[in-house]
């Protein structure tokens, strides 16, 4: 692209765009364009009203052409600003969630539905219902710290139990071989190829 035939000027909508003056959109043909005989004038419509709407209809698809144009020339000026502003999708991401939570705590909606809650929050059966709760957690927890130490003082009490002495000892014996009195390791009586189970 050769910069002389850019157009520098910042303001232009076509900054940056080759500025070719060859090119004119006029000579491009248009669908449905008058003396076509494949389209034949609609009812109600003479030659010269149907060849003024096409001249119109020519105009607002160049106008438009040249806004796409404009807009895309825009874009582009506008992510170049920002890259050098060191704006990131992901920067704009966040500022664009940050505003919208701020457009939502300012909402009507939201302010009602926070002074509905304050409002609960500081009603009589809230604060009974509160104070309930809070009192069954209490309790509640103080009846699972007395239970769980007296089970572990039945378990200690069970532990120095004859009973639970006799199955100690019975263990040990069960345990032992020939005259040791060394529990013996389940490793000790497995079978090894010298002496097979069989």
């Amino acid at each position: 692209m050769d910069p002389a035939s850019q157009d520098i000027n910042l303001n232009s909508p076509n900054k940056g765009l080759a500025v070719d003056q060859s090119e004119n959109l006029a000579d491009v043909p248009v669908e449905g364009a008058v003396g076509n005989s494949a389209n034949p004038l609609p009812p109600g419509l003479t030659e010269e009203e149907a060849e003024e709407l096409h001249n119109e209809l020519t105009k607002v698809e160049e106008e438009i052409n040249t806004l796409r144009q404009v807009l895309s020339a825009k874009e582009r000026h506008a992510t170049e600003l920002k890259r050098k502003l060191g704006l990131s999708p992901l920067t704009e991401l966040k500022q664009n969630i940050s505003k919208s939570w701020q457009d939502v705590q300012t909402s009507n909606a939201y302010l009602s539905a926070s002074a509905t809650l304050d409002d609960i929050a500081q009603s009589e059966v809230y604060k009974k219902t509160q104070e309930t709760l809070s009192q069954a957690g209490m309790k509640t927890s103080a009846a699972l710290s007395t239970m769980s130490t007296a089970i572990g003082k039945r378990l200690g009490e069970m532990r120095n139990s004859p009973t639970f002495k006799s199955f100690e000892d019975k263990g040990k014996v069960v345990g032992t071989r020939g005259n040791e009195d060394t529990v013996s390791s389940p490793t000790e009586n497995t079978p090894t190829q010298e002496n097979p189970p069989f």
